[in-house]
């Protein structure tokens, strides 16, 4: 069944080195493999993301994905001082920062240089 299978996420790429750019210099990751083209990146727990060539990149109005976090504030404060320039959204309970507090969670968006949006989330 798929619910007992891992489950990888896509990010989806105009410009393969560009976006290779933003997500080793900016968030840190590192490549673990590049194959067809393009770069797989793993994170805790076994997850995975590829990130691939398209020219659909950017092109959904929803989060592509979202990081599990301990400390919203902190991982912000962190991508901030890299160059991460997070979306500011007219919610109830945005914050200056443009941390949204609702429905039990901390959360706060950004896009890649590909325009995909991103979140990282924190349960309350």
């Amino acid at each position: 069944m798929l619910q007992d299978s891992p489950i990888y996420s896509y990010m989806p790429a105009n410009d393969v080195a560009r976006a290779r750019a933003f997500y080793e210099e900016k968030l840190g990751f590192k490549a673990k493999q590049v194959i067809n083209g393009g770069v797989v990146y793993e994170f805790a727990k076994g997850t995975a993301c590829f990130l691939y060539p398209t020219p659909n990149a950017g092109t959904s109005k929803a989060s592509q994905l979202f990081w599990d976090v301990k400390d919203v504030e902190a991982e912000v404060a962190e991508l901030k001082s890299r160059g991460v320039e997070f979306e500011k959204y007219d919610m109830p309970g945005t914050d200056a920062n443009g941390i949204t507090t609702a429905g039990g969670a901390k959360a706060a968006w950004f896009k890649d240089s590909e325009g995909n949006i991103m979140a990282i989330i924190q349960s309350l």
